[in-house]
């Protein structure tokens, strides 16, 4: 299936008020202008300085999201033009954006990743950290973010109710906190959850964004 073919169908499928971020990482640039001229806009890398280069040669219309890990010491590499930063997962991190979008006059939108999955390997916050960071952080302080809502990345399992419950869960979390008085800094407009393996059930249990890369452009080059 084509890039073109593989836009259509996704949009088909999707929600009304869904995103889909196309995630270029390790996609040369060629690919990416394929999707950008079949009116794809928003693509999401994982590394600073890979998105950084590919913004600099790429359409200044697209909204580029960063959706890896991410280290403090790369923030700067983006924090002039990055759309949104979905891997927001420390306190530290946290401090490190605010500083930097001070220091670029602007204020940089931010996803707070929970950790869902069962695996080890991935980050983010619990549950429990998440309450804990929006009612006692500085929030007042930080002048330069604004928090859109949560990410999360389900175990990679077969079992696809397992898959099922991570996401219901994080969407639970979302809605407590949509219930809650929150600082001005956090309003939970987003739930950035399924990727090319699993974001049918992400859709049905109300993701707002999906992170789709090999479904749309075959297999990565590393």
């Amino acid at each position: 299936m084509s890039i073109q073919e593989s836009l259509e169908a996704f949009r088909r499928q999707m929600p009304p008020g869904c995103t889909l971020v196309a995630v270029s990482k390790t996609q040369p640039p060629d690919k990416i202008k394929e999707a950008y001229a079949c009116g794809q806009r928003v693509f999401g890398e994982n590394r600073a300085q890979e998105l950084a280069a590919k913004a600099e040669a790429l359409p200044k219309d697209i909204e580029w999201h960063m959706i890896g890990h991410l280290q403090t010491n790369k923030i700067k590499y983006i924090a002039s033009f990055v759309s949104l930063i979905h891997s927001v997962d420390s306190l530290k991190l946290l401090e490190e954006i605010d500083r930097q979008g001070r220091k670029a006059g602007r204020k940089i939108s931010c996803l707070l990743q929970v950790h869902i999955a069962e695996e080890e390997a991935k980050f983010g916050f619990s549950g429990t950290e998440i309450s804990e960071l929006v009612s006692s952080a500085p929030w007042s302080e930080w002048r330069h973010i604004q928090i859109k809502g949560l990410m999360g990345m389900a175990t990679f399992t077969e079992d696809r109710q397992q898959v099922r419950r991570e996401f219901r869960n994080l969407r639970t979390l979302y809605e407590e906190l949509r219930s809650e008085k929150l600082p001005a800094a956090i309003t939970m407009e987003e739930l950035s959850m399924g990727m090319s393996g699993d974001y049918p059930i992400a859709l049905e249990e109300g993701s707002t964004m999906i992170r789709v890369g090999t479904a749309i452009f075959g297999q990565r080059n590393g």
